[in-house]
């Protein structure tokens, strides 16, 4: 039965590797996940062995306390029997054997199984493989067997083409049946083929048969090579580029190591396009001198359209640069490395290992020698390497891309800056595209860089190419090496709504389980795929997700829909989550839907926290949700984020969100979600002052309730409209209108709808009803603790504080005490608009127990923060509290002015209680140096608190009885 899955292939793959002897545990799974297996690799492992057991006959697998034993019977083995027939031709010099030996295999070495460990094992089988077919030829020419081994030969030099062992074999065999320009034309073809693979000559002994055959001398069998040294000093590091920009702080970081005691080994590794190999060859340009002996260089083909370079042949390389000559380099990979290793002994040599494929490729390339220094690039970070310093490259800032563009095109860059600019941010900073962008410019001297910007403005990839170079290219070479659950990932992660996520995210997206999404997130990073700019956040380059998104542009469109769908639907049951218990009202307006991944939203630690972090994206999410076709859950984004939003300040989000929201609502003809769109809406335009604007949206609310018969959120929205009455002070209609929303709430069997309305209490309250207040504000606080919120506690503590306040019927020490500590608590959990108000309160009770330098520093402080948010509507309340504990502490003249600023911008915004507030103590800075102008202002503020019917009005009717001035209002 033929095994198929990919891990229990590796597993099987290892202990055939090892046949007869017992593997550890951590050699299999090293071999089946690399240097950073998950957590759960244990177990997984055992269901691998579970599953092969059952697929193979039973006993062939053994447990052993140190691992497993895969048992193998005599001549069950491809490999063992190879081996032993090996043995049997070299003790008898005959070849037959080794006909046979070499009639065991049938293609590459355990192909198609993808681990690094196993694929180094099938390297070194191969080479054995090689070996054996060279000695097989020697012996079959040897016997003058010329004419068959050409047939036979073929095959072998197509599966070894750089093995010089088998083309001389090759070329001899041909010139002796009598073909020598057959012969000829083989050595230039393996010439070539040197020359372009490798950028080395044949070795001697092949230009000694070429020599002999052109001289219709016969070669020699067994003919060999001289062995002449290179001379001193050896430099084989590639052209590096004149015009290297920037990277400053990691030169300097590298060059200090690379002067440390060696041997040293700097890792750089990057996403495609980085600049790792320029940085490279930038850095030993400056250290070059304290090597003198040798720079060498191999590119090791980790990531690029050829198969990565065996660490054998990449050894053969090193060493021919290093003159050892071809006859003196072993076929088997062990004795190349301890000859690697010998012919470094004493020298100072600097050895640069370009584009590893990993940790496996260059582990036995490394040098060990004390004046060595090793400058190693890949795309994936070399985890599994000891020893050695790691340097993650970034891209570029922004102004060393601006000049790097500059180096390349030239004056034209300097003449449009912004347009450069726009230039660098479309490449990301990424080095590659810039160049690619830059070599555009350079070779189009009629072109301005507002050309270039226009030409790259909507798509970037297509643009950034030039001849066989393309940033699309360079990604696809590392998409191309993902295993296939990384590529679905990456795929899919073109169509995430927004650039930034986390696991639980990329698992909603994918539909994979969390661990396993977060295992394929970690291997992403390691690729520089994604990156990981804090822990356990994630983010794609604009190009990666440019490049992403035209992958995923090629699964189906349901398959796509479904997964932005499946995102969107977590994130609006995350943010909800951010709401203590989910406030009923949340619930109300949601619709009370279950999450369709609860596993996840049960893997939520902390969601106050994960919605702060993804607040600057809520937009992409109301965009993708947009693109799915989901109206719903456009403005199910945004309410499910409004309470977070509200209570941290971002009046601006909310504003724009809802915005969003409300259009989307109304195009799609959804009367619920137009409802609660508008409600929001209306508490961003409340906090900026523009009240007129809530009122409307607010009155639409209302309508559309009644329209849908929903009486919780009727009850919600008249709740809401009474809050806009009371802001401009009109506190009876706007206790009329909470105590009706109380009885809707309660008739709609909402039982915290009544005691959320503390604005029932406040205008009672601002009415002198004080009894009614406190009574009202008691069932608050009850409804609260049934609700178990933390946040709501507070909110209603203070509330009952304030009311008592107001009433006199609180002590003023034990209020301060209870405000600073609620304080504390607000401050904790970061809600400001709650804090704000606050602060407010405690600030005119400091100046109401005499205490004005405190109280002036608070206001002064709050009034900043108040600026800051835009909050319109609570400047002028802070201005006048201000100025009255200015006026209180003697100091008049700078009260006034606060006033008057507190009474233009509350007639700005309509809050009449504000502005009779503030002509009340106008008045009285006004009274001992011009008691007309006094009466004047006092007048102003009789009328307003008149026609709002609250009990301010009997001091301002005071001052104008008796004209004697009251020192504050």
């Amino acid at each position: 039965m033929a095994i198929t899955a990919g891990r229990d292939r590796i597993v099987l793959a290892v202990l055939l590797l090892h046949a007869d002897r017992v593997v550890d545990g951590g050699t299999l799974i090293e071999a089946v996940w690399g240097a950073d297996p998950p957590t759960t690799a244990r177990g997984q492992l055992q269901t691998c062995v579970s599953r092969l057991r059952r697929l193979l006959p039973a006993g062939v697998i053994e447990s052993d306390p140190a691992g497993y034993r895969l048992r193998c019977a005599p001549g069950e083995l491809d490999a063992a029997e190879f081996t032993r027939l090996a043995g049997a031709a070299r003790a008898a010099g005959d070849p037959e054997p080794l006909r046979a030996a070499l009639a065991l295999w049938r293609g590459d070495a355990l192909v198609g199984i993808d681990s690094l460990a196993v694929r180094a094992a099938a390297a070194g089988l191969d080479q054995q493989h090689a070996a054996a077919a060279e000695e097989w030829a020697e012996l079959e020419l040897a016997a003058g067997r010329h004419r068959r081994l050409v047939v036979e030969l073929g095959p072998l030099v197509d599966r070894f083409p750089l093995r010089e062992g088998l083309r001389g074999a090759l070329i001899r065999a041909l010139a002796g049946s009598g073909r020598p320009a057959d012969a000829l034309a083989e050595y230039r073809r393996i010439r070539d083929l040197l020359r372009d693979e490798l950028g080395l000559e044949p070795g001697p002994g092949l230009r000694d048969l070429q020599i002999h055959i052109l001289h219709g001398e016969p070669p020699r069998v067994g003919q060999g090579e001289p062995a002449p040294e290179q001379p001193h000093p050896v430099r084989c590091l590639p052209r590096t580029v004149g015009d290297f920009t920037g990277r400053d702080e990691v030169v300097a970081r590298l060059v200090a190591q690379a002067r440390g005691a060696g041997p040293v080994v700097l890792a750089v590794d990057g996403m495609p396009g980085s600049g790792k190999t320029t940085l490279a060859l930038h850095v030993a340009a400056l250290v070059g001198d304290r090597y003198p002996e040798a720079h060498l260089f191999v590119d090791l083909h980790g990531h690029s359209e050829r198969e990565p370079l065996d660490p054998s042949a990449a050894l053969l390389i090193l060493l021919r640069q290093l003159g050892v000559a071809a006859e003196r380099i072993p076929d088997g990979p062990a004795e190349r490395v301890a000859l690697w290793r010998t012919e470094l002994s004493g020298r100072r040599v600097l050895v640069l290992l370009d584009n590893a494929a990993g940790s496996a490729q260059v582990a036995d390339l490394l040098p060990a020698g004390p004046g060595a220094l090793a400058l190693v690039t890949s795309r994936r970070r070399l985890t599994g390497l000891d020893g050695v310093h790691p340097e993650s490259l970034p891209v570029l800032a922004e102004d060393e891309a601006v000049t790097l563009l500059a180096r390349i095109a030239g004056d034209r860059v300097a003449a449009q800056p912004a347009e450069a600019v726009e230039v660098v941010r479309r490449c990301g900073g990424l080095p590659l595209a810039l160049r690619l962008a830059g070599a555009r410019l350079a070779h189009r001297p009629r072109w301005q860089v507002a050309d270039l910007a226009r030409r790259i403005g909507a798509s970037a990839l297509p643009e950034l190419a030039a001849e066989s170079r393309s940033v699309a290219g360079a990604f696809a070479l590392s998409y191309g090496q993902l295993p296939d659950p990384a590529r679905r990932v990456f795929r899919l992660l073109g169509v995430a709504p927004g650039r930034s996520f986390d696991a639980l995210a990329a698992a909603a997206l994918t539909g994979l389980p969390l661990d396993e999404a977060a295992d394929l997130l970690d291997a992403l990073v390691d690729v520089h795929l994604i990156e990981e700019p804090e822990p356990g956040a994630y983010r794609l380059h604009d190009l990666l997700h440019e490049y992403a998104g035209a992958l995923a542009a090629e699964l189906p469109e349901a398959e796509r829909r479904a997964a932005v769908v499946s995102a969107l639907d977590f994130e609006v049951h995350a943010a909800a989550l951010a709401v203590p218990v989910r406030l009923a009202v949340t619930r109300h307006d949601l619709g009370g839907t279950e999450p369709a991944r609860p596993d996840l939203i049960a893997a939520l630690t902390r969601p106050e926290e994960r919605l702060e972090w993804l607040r600057p994206g809520l937009g992409a999410l109301q965009d993708a949700a947009i693109r799915a076709e989901r109206p719903d859950l456009v403005w199910k984004v945004a309410r499910a984020a409004w309470r977070c939003l509200w209570t941290r300040g971002y009046s601006d989000d909310t504003g724009a969100l809802f915005t969003v929201a409300l259009e989307v609502a109304r195009r799609a003809g959804d009367l619920t979600g137009q409802a609660v769109s508008a409600n929001y809406l209306a508490s961003h335009h409340y906090l900026r002052g523009r009240l007129d604007r809530a009122r409307s949206l607010m009155d639409e609310c209302v309508r559309l309730r009644e329209a849908l018969d929903d009486r919780a959120g009727l009850a919600i929205a008249l709740t809401n409209v009474s809050v806009l009455h009371h802001a401009v002070g009109e506190y009876a209609d706007s206790a009329a209108l909470a105590e009706r929303a109380a009885r809707i709430g309660l008739l709609a069997g909402d039982r915290a709808a009544g005691a959320r309305l503390s604005v029932l209490s406040f205008a009672y309250s601002y009415l002198g009803r004080h009894d009614e207040a406190i009574r009202v504000q008691r069932r608050q606080l009850f409804g609260v603790i049934e609700q178990r919120d933390d946040l709501e506690r507070v909110h209603a503590l203070y509330h009952v504080t304030k009311v008592r306040l107001r009433a006199g019927r609180i002590a003023p020490e034990l209020a301060e005490r209870r405000l600073r500590f609620l304080r504390a608590v607000l401050r904790g959990r970061r809600s400001r608009v709650a804090e704000r108000d606050l602060i407010l309160e405690l600030a005119d009770l400091l100046r109401a127990r005499g205490r004005y330098a405190e109280s002036i520093a608070e206001l002064t402080a709050v009034l900043d923060r108040i600026r800051a948010d835009a909050d319109a509507h609570s400047e002028p309340e802070a201005l006048n509290l201000l100025a009255r504990a200015m006026a209180e502490a003697g100091d008049r003249a700078g009260a006034g002015p606060l006033y008057r600023r507190a009474a233009e911008l509350a007639r700005g915004t309509s809050h009449r209680y504000e502005q009779g507030r503030a002509h009340l103590g106008l008045g009285d800075c006004l009274a001992d140096a011009d008691p007309a102008a006094a009466r004047v202002q006092w007048a102003a503020a009789e009328r307003i608190f008149a026609g709002l019917r609250v009990p301010d009005r009997a001091e301002a009717a005071r001052r104008l009885t008796d004209l004697v001035p009251a020192g504050a209002a």
